[in-house]
């Protein structure tokens, strides 16, 4: 994957009628490097909304890049490393810029924006994206936007996804849980309906159980797979109206289906998702990307290192991504326990995990 360092500018700078900045000054008590940076927002209500209830998103920010940020009405002074309170002004006026387009704010947008801050800085690259990068200084989040909803990138890894997504017809997206493969896949398959850029969504995972043997399911076929496209169904109520996913899917408009029933079709116009891709074999892998027709996006989403196939079974998906690495038009991005974005601690268990992993494998 060819990676480098231009990104598209996303954020625009806040006008000078939104925000004011006073000039830095050493801090006369500190260390010589300590400043201290005083912003001012023309709109109380909101910077009332991006300080956060109680401070709260103020108080993300001091935690996560070692500063002091106080707020007193519709200003906040902040206080630190020359390095941290630049990245907090920008982290600020970006998610300002986003409350004056009417956009509301949550933690995990803070946590994303200063995960590109730093990224920024860092001058991190994007992984499969040869024309994109990131220009320093400023923040730029790949979005996707539904009537319900906008969501915004939260990690350089995600913001590689979103771009992949718009750039190819298949993409792979692997790596743990809670990063946000399968929710910003069924998002932007969402949003590309409601554009009318295709006239369907498929949604598809193999039925395999998860380590479990759940035997006989009643009901009809919606009612036996449902459990199993449970996480599908939650991603498209979160970015749609109830009712009109319910009628898309009563229409056929949004199909819902195991991956056995993917077998001798063309789905053309549509946005296709595979999701757990890792419990396909390699004949039911192959089939399924045959099935690409034309005006279709399809998109392909696992966890390699949690395949529940028997004992001795190659997984279709660890197989497609070493054999289709030199065909054009494929895009995989790879996330990691650092694009956790589900709960802090949910990113130190998979590291803890792929640690053990490693351990094991090296003992071998």
């Amino acid at each position: 994957m060819s990676q480098t360092d231009d990104l598209p500018d996303f954020i625009k700078k806040p006008s000078a009628k939104s925000s004011k900045t006073k000039t830095q000054k050493p801090e006369e008590s500190g260390a010589s490097d300590m400043v201290h940076v005083a912003i001012i927002y023309d709109d109380n209500h909101r910077a009332q909304a991006l300080f956060g209830q109680y401070d709260e998103h103020l108080a993300i920010i001091e935690r996560d890049l070692h500063l002091e940020a106080a707020a007193r009405g519709n200003e906040v002074n902040l206080r630190g490393s020359a390095v941290a309170t630049d990245q907090a002004r920008r982290v600020l006026d970006a998610l300002y810029i986003r409350i004056e387009n009417g956009e509301e704010i949550a933690s995990g947008d803070v946590e994303g924006a200063i995960r590109q801050a730093i990224a920024t800085d860092a001058q991190m690259t994007l992984p499969a994206l040869s024309e994109i990068g990131s220009k320093k200084g400023k923040l730029a989040m790949a979005g996707i936007s539904t009537a319900k909803k906008t969501i915004h990138a939260r990690t350089p890894t995600q913001d590689a996804y979103i771009r992949a997504m718009d750039r190819a017809e298949m993409v792979f997206g692997t790596g743990p849980a809670g990063t946000g493969k399968t929710y910003l896949a069924v998002a932007y398959a969402a949003s590309l309906l409601e554009r009318g850029a295709v006239d369907r969504i498929i949604l598809s995972r193999p039925a395999v159980e998860a380590g479990e043997r759940l035997g006989f399911l009643p009901g009809d076929m919606k009612e036996k797979v449902d459990p199993y496209l449970r996480p599908l169904y939650d991603a498209l109520y979160d970015m749609m109206p109830g009712d009109k996913v319910e009628r898309a899917i009563t229409s056929g408009v949004i199909e819902i289906a195991p991956l056995a029933f993917m077998r001798g079709r063309t789905l053309a116009h549509a946005a296709v998702i595979l999701d757990e891709a890792q419990n396909t074999t390699s004949m039911q892998m192959k089939m399924f990307l045959t099935r690409l027709g034309e005006g279709s996006k399809m998109i392909i989403t696992g966890d390699p290192s949690q395949i529940d196939l028997p004992n001795g079974q190659v997984s279709g998906l660890v197989e497609a991504l070493d054999i289709l690495k030199p065909v054009d038009g494929i895009i995989s991005v790879t996330f990691t326990a650092k694009d956790v974005v589900r709960h802090k601690l949910v990113g130190r268990i998979v590291e803890a995990y792929d640690h053990a992993g490693q351990e094991r494998n090296d003992y071998r």
